[in-house]
């Protein structure tokens, strides 16, 4: 099953679409994409998580302390307890990535925007 070549979603990408579907400028839709993109980051920061209903969440997962290596020189190290924040996505978002037959576009997530 070969799914030809990987691309991605940049963040000028978006800005490109945002600015196509309201018909605003690049400029504007930057300073939108921007706004909702630092108010993600702050509220991560401040520890809170994050859900955008149909979309997904952020949230955090607390990792132990434990024993790693340094694959340099083979010595053991101490990695510190984190706090790594994931992704989970909602159910219509997984709905929509696993319907058969459709394309992005037209799958029900374009229906939550």
């Amino acid at each position: 099953m070969n799914e030809g070549p990987k691309t991605a979603m940049t963040k000028a990408g978006l800005i490109s679409i945002v600015a196509d579907r309201l018909q605003i400028t690049q400029v504007q839709a930057g300073i939108i994409v921007e706004a909702a993109l630092r108010s993600i980051v702050t509220a991560l920061r401040k520890g809170e998580e994050v859900e955008i209903r149909g979309f997904g969440s952020f949230r955090f997962r607390n990792r132990a302390p434990r024993k790693g290596r340094n694959p340099k020189t083979g010595e053991k190290v101490d990695v510190p307890p984190k706090r790594i924040a994931y992704f989970k996505m909602g159910k219509e978002l997984k709905a929509s990535l696993n319907v058969t037959g459709t394309t992005p576009e037209s799958g029900s997530f374009t229906s939550l925007l």
